[in-house]
């Protein structure tokens, strides 16, 4: 059995983290165009890795168990995310239809930090696949580590943070290609049906 200082259980669990972040998803759609438009990336970075890190210490606590035996629960926020989502890609989609609101300079939509906050904790709070995969799947796998769950829980935390940062400033390399309306356009269209998939599984429960 793992023991508290068991190093591999930090690496275990970094890895364990990647593979449940590194997908195309609303929130990681939020934080590319963020850092496409470098707009307030630091906070949306922050907010990010910080709230996977608090879910993931949820899940370890043991909190997930009685979560996933109050579906009520999951059912409201499911509702809650699906409309957001929903409401997001309309957005994204009439930035793409629309020539325009294609150039970054032009849209205005969430620009302020504000707003950019709100927006990401919604993305984040509001999905309840969020839940599911830090509080629930990835709390149990690390329960299963024992005495040293945390350190799987540290690792998977580091994973947020490198993931994050590395999604959100290394966005500005790809600048060169989205100095063309075009992919702008591209970019919206796939973050517009990205949210609506995203919605449309959350309201059949998927």
């Amino acid at each position: 059995m793992p023991t508290a200082l068991d190093p591999l259980a930090t690496l275990a669990g970094f890895g364990f983290g990647l593979s449940l972040i590194v997908a195309i998803g609303a929130q990681n759609a939020f934080v590319l165009r963020q850092g496409l438009l470098r707009r307030h990336v630091f906070a949306v970075v922050a907010i990010c890795a910080l709230s996977d890190a608090l879910l993931i210490a949820i899940g370890i606590s043991g909190v997930g168990l009685a979560i996933d035996r109050v579906p009520v629960l999951m059912t409201v926020v499911r509702i809650g995310g699906a409309a957001f989502l929903t409401v997001y890609g309309i957005l994204a989609a009439r930035r793409a239809l629309r020539p325009s609101a294609l150039a970054p300079e032009a849209d205005r939509t969430f620009a302020g930090l504000g707003a950019t906050i709100l927006t990401c904790l919604a993305l984040t709070w509001l999905n309840p696949h969020v839940y599911l995969d830090t509080i629930v799947l990835l709390g149990s796998v690390a329960n299963s580590h024992g005495d040293a769950r945390w350190l799987f829980g540290l690792g998977a935390g580091i994973a947020s943070i490198v993931w994050f940062a590395a999604l959100g400033y290394g966005a500005r390399l790809l600048r060169p290609v989205f100095a063309r309306p075009l992919a702008w356009r591209i970019l919206d269209g796939i973050i517009a049906l990205v949210m609506f998939a995203i919605a449309v599984s959350l309201i059949l429960g998927i």
